[in-house]
């Protein structure tokens, strides 16, 4: 139970960044929606669910390519950005938890969801996404996070300090992960016997930012969200402080990403 409250109480997080989280978050490449596509064969206008669909991040760029989307999201101030970031397009924003929602009789090609999946009760996602799915339908999961290339940027092992002097560190065992190099839940997925794995890929891409746009960043995670005042001002004041010290004032992060596309057994 103690597992569940704290990825509620996290997953509850995000709705306080609202138009941060649109500006602050990355894009995901396009290679990442081009193969899904070549891999799925979505027929034109193929009606989609996105599971956390937050501001429309992922939403976006598969409605730009024709989709008929029905998005859920429980924070109401993610759905407010995400209605006006999506105006034009062929796209229905239901605030809701995608535990509690019922679609009644539709059924979708595709459900998918990206950095959103971990949120969802993991007794209830593979079923219900199976069962919103039309025969043979796909699902298909994908996130971005953290990596650390051999010739990444210097400046995230320093601040390491700083996360330690507040009381931040990374849990016993925590590793930093490397490009390409990233886990997977091939096991979980084929362990449901509602799936079949057809397709997983890497990705990695860098983005560099200035004090502010970092800090930004942070202010959407969960993890910072939550934090107190003070660990939030002691450890952005040593970002400012940092980069400040640089000749350009700026560092760079490197993301990385796993698409994993499966198919219904049924």
């Amino acid at each position: 139970m103690a597992v569940e409250d704290d990825r509620e109480r996290l997953g509850a997080t995000f709705n306080q960044a609202g138009a941060l989280y649109q500006r602050a978050r990355p894009e995901y490449p396009d290679e990442l929606y081009d193969h899904l596509l070549d891999v799925t064969r979505l027929p034109p206008a193929a009606s989609l669910l996105e599971v956390g669909s937050a501001t429309g991040k992922a939403t976006l760029p598969l409605a730009r390519r024709g989709f008929r989307i029905t998005c859920i999201e429980p924070g109401a101030a993610l759905v407010a950005v995400a209605r006006v970031q999506l105006a034009g397009f062929d796209v229905d924003i239901v605030e809701t938890r995608f535990e509690d929602w019922d679609p009644g009789d539709e059924r979708f090609a595709m459900v998918f969801a990206a950095t959103a999946w971990r949120w969802i009760d993991p007794t209830v996602r593979y079923r219900k996404a199976a069962e919103l799915l039309e025969p043979r339908g796909y699902l298909a999961l994908w996130g971005a996070g953290h990596v650390f290339p051999d010739d990444g940027d210097p400046f995230f092992a320093e601040l390491q300090e700083v996360y330690d002097d507040i009381g931040e560190s990374p849990p016993p065992g925590a590793t930093f992960r490397r490009p390409r190099e990233l886990a997977d839940d091939r096991e979980e997925i084929g362990a449901t016997g509602l799936f079949e794995v057809v397709d997983i890929q890497q990705y990695d891409w860098e983005i560099v930012y200035d004090a502010e746009g970092y800090i930004d960043l942070l202010n959407t995670f969960s993890g910072h969200i939550a934090m107190q005042d003070w660990q939030r001002d002691r450890l952005y004041g040593e970002i400012r402080r940092r980069l400040a010290a640089r000749p350009d004032g700026r560092l760079r992060r490197h993301w990385g990403g796993v698409l994993q596309i499966a198919r219904r057994t049924t």
